[in-house]
């Protein structure tokens, strides 16, 4: 049993602590909170007591984005790997600062998990299977930020180079009938923000960023995902290219979800084919976790796996700071209607793609 502690217990720690109950090899022993209240495991007021009387072999950070740098350096001090909630630090400065406090230490890890996502593990193993080609550009409207970043860099096969991006932001009237908490229950459009970038990497690499307020919610927008390649295209859950000379074929993804109608096995994702290739098999079958759920899941069974030395670092530091890089340089461009042009950081390898 690996366990880990978490610092904060607000709604993403609550995410990890209740997706942490599904998993047999994973345990979480104990939570940081400011302020003592009701919680499902043992509450303590600062790491170092946590540390001290639970033992664990990694922390999880959920907290907020200003606080988050703090933390990590405060768990890199005590030797304790760590995962850390998204973003790393809250801008250019921290993430700088961050990493030279930490950087060197390799116990940082980022709690991205999007291309853990069944429905986005499953097309990015069908673009690195190479039925579309090289991928050349990636549409992203779906997520906000650092997320959409992943996303972007993650299927178009881009590390730390630089990048130009552009970006506009518009205001628009949108009904919101659903948030974080729920039903919303209003009646009337507010104003919401749209920003849509374009992320130019070099070499025929590029990106569009689309995302308004509130989307990865508001189910009145559509997620939209779109991969480009020198021999097809991925859009959404539909493949085409050109499987044989002058023929054109369109194939879908298809997700296998038990419990409709007469299947009586529980409601449950099970696979996700692209024909008979099976693109995604999803190892938490029997528990009933929606989409996040299994991601999260699967970066902490990923995490417990590197600290017991038995697996890859999940996602670096210098991946989750690249991503939280360029979604400022997005916010930097709407805000001054320039372009705006990132460099190699001290993160960055020596040798960009």
């Amino acid at each position: 049993m690996t366990r880990f502690a978490l610092v904060g217990f607000g709604f993403r720690a609550a995410a990890f602590y209740r997706v942490a109950q599904a998993l047999p090899s994973v345990e979480c022993v104990g939570a940081v909170v400011r302020k003592p209240r009701a919680l499902p495991v043992t509450g303590f007021g600062d790491l170092r007591a946590c540390v001290r009387e639970t033992r664990p072999d990694f922390v999880v950070t959920a907290v907020p984005r200003a606080a988050n740098p703090g933390v990590v350096v405060d768990a890199v001090e005590l030797g304790l790997p760590v995962l850390a909630e998204t973003p790393p630090a809250p801008d250019q400065d921290g993430l700088r600062l961050l990493w030279e406090k930490v950087g060197s230490s390799g116990l940082v890890q980022v709690a991205e998990q999007y291309l853990l996502m069944p429905s986005h593990a499953a097309r990015l193993a069908a673009v690195r299977s190479g039925i579309i080609g090289t991928p050349t550009q990636v549409h992203v409207s779906s997520t906000q930020q650092y997320h959409a970043i992943s996303l972007i860099r993650g299927l178009l096969g881009v590390n730390h180079g630089p990048a130009a991006v552009r970006a506009v932001r518009t205001v628009a009237p949108l009904l919101d009938p659903l948030d974080r908490g729920g039903w919303t229950d209003a009646v009337d459009p507010s104003p919401v923000t749209t920003i849509i970038a374009t992320l130019d990497f070099g070499g025929g690499r590029s990106a569009v960023y689309d995302f308004t307020t509130n989307q990865t919610r508001n189910l009145l927008r559509t997620r939209r995902l779109l991969v480009r390649g020198t021999h097809g295209e991925l859009s959404n859950d539909e493949i085409v290219h050109m499987p044989a000379p002058r023929t054109i074929t369109r194939t879908a993804l298809a997700r296998r979800q038990s419990g409709h109608e007469l299947d009586l096995n529980g409601f449950d994702t099970e696979t996700i084919a692209l024909g008979g290739d099976v693109l995604y098999r999803n190892p938490y079958v029997g528990h009933r976790l929606n989409d996040d759920e299994i991601a999260t899941a699967a970066l902490l069974d990923a995490m417990a796996a590197w600290v017991r030395g038995e697996g890859p670092p999940p996602y670096p530091l210098a991946e989750g700071s690249q991503d939280q890089l360029l979604a400022l340089a997005v916010e930097e461009a709407a805000d001054s209607g320039h372009e705006v042009v990132t460099t190699a950081e001290s993160w960055s390898q020596r040798t960009t793609a």
